[in-house]
């Protein structure tokens, strides 16, 4: 009978085991059902509110819808944000359940992606106003040259547009920290080599171009009859 016992041990220990776990499986299994059905409340409420407030005119003149249109996805920058807000809930919901279930390991891993989420929901925020900034400011800058009669106008205003877009693209990316010092180098780099294209067309190959855009910009007094 003894040895029976002993040969008993390793089961009834196995079923111990699993009659602990099977109550926090359960926790877990409720908790990730809540969390779905939180997080799709979450996302119609964060795209309703969103809309509410017009952020979705912001984002279609700051030019991220078309964006996202041209590459495929058939969706706009609201409900992006409405996808980014369910996946922070479900993460949530996730480092809840695994922590439950003692796999600490996998809770921590989780809990990184959840901290880098709202990150992205920023950076989205500052690409949003950040473009619908340029474009003003190239649009407006356009149509004050324009008014002042400067036939180079529009190409300033798309210059003013691009710069500023680039600048808000390195803040975006900063926020995010992807890069860091490397994109903030080469974007230094890159602006300017610009800069010594355009010294170097005004210098060498565009001294009659540059000598007359500069006449149109700010004409002299030299053509003034004398009184």
């Amino acid at each position: 009978m003894e040895h029976v016992d002993n040969l008993l041990d390793p089961l009834r220990g196995f079923l111990f085991q699993i009659a602990t776990f099977l109550p926090r499986l359960g926790i877990a299994l409720l908790t990730l059902i809540v969390g779905v059905l939180l997080a799709k409340a979450a996302r119609f409420a964060i795209e309703k509110g969103l809309r509410a407030i017009n952020l979705h005119i912001v984002t279609r003149r700051s030019g991220l819808d078309g964006f996202l249109q041209k590459g495929g996805s058939g969706t706009d920058t609201i409900t992006v944000f409405g996808w980014l807000c369910y996946w922070v809930v479900i993460l949530a919901a996730l480092i809840v359940a695994f922590n439950s279930l003692g796999l600490a390991t996998v809770t921590e891993l989780l809990g990184r992606v959840l901290l880098f989420v709202p990150r992205v929901i920023v950076a989205l925020l500052i690409l949003a106003f950040g473009s619908y900034f340029a474009r003003f400011v190239g649009q407006a800058l356009a149509a004050y040259l324009r008014g002042i009669g400067l036939s180079d106008g529009e190409m300033l205003g798309r210059l003013a547009r691009y710069a500023i877009t680039a600048f808000v693209l390195i803040i975006a990316l900063d926020h995010l920290d992807i890069g860091g010092t490397i994109v903030r180098t080469t974007f230094l780099i890159l602006l300017s080599g610009v800069v010594f294209a355009v010294a170097l067309a005004f210098g060498l190959g565009g001294k009659d171009w540059a000598a007359a855009r500069l006449e149109e910009w700010w004409p002299t007094d030299s053509k003034k009859p004398l009184k």
